[in-house]
């Protein structure tokens, strides 16, 4: 990390209220560390439209495991995947649905397409990909 730099930021008086509210609520100490996550997601943003950008995404997908051949199709997907799958974690959040968290490391490109593959699999009940940084750029 470099010298810390102190520059000025003007905002409408109300626009401001609502930032430190919304940064009281979170639990930030200080306008500065809210601002720092603020253009640090802004980056990550900016990294995954770089479609040959090296990144990390964190895929949750919920599903009934006793569907026919779901838990098959969806590890024969992380096994055609080896090379982007780094770890993958099953959870069962009742008697029969189950949470599997799957962390995917590659170019962004490559990632968001398995992560549509696994995400549109036949009675997949939900899912979510969140889209973070290998953090080399930060």
């Amino acid at each position: 990390m470099g010298k810390v730099v102190r520059f000025g930021v003007s905002l409408e008086g109300e626009l401001l209220k609502k930032f430190d509210r919304l940064i009281d609520n979170v639990g930030y100490s200080n306008r500065s560390e809210a601002i720092r996550d603020l253009i640090r997601e802004r980056l990550v943003r900016k990294e995954w439209e770089d479609k040959d950008k090296e990144t990390v995404g964190i895929l949750g997908l919920v599903y009934n495991h006793e569907q026919r051949e779901l838990t098959e199709n969806l590890t024969r997907i992380q096994h055609e995947h080896l090379h982007a799958t780094i770890s993958s974690t099953h959870i069962h959040l009742d008697h029969h649905n189950c949470l599997e968290v799957i962390i995917l490391k590659g170019k962004s490109g490559f990632i968001r397409k398995i992560a549509d593959e696994l995400l549109s699999t036949k009675s997949v009940k939900h899912g979510e990909l969140i889209m973070t940084s290998t953090g080399t750029d930060l």
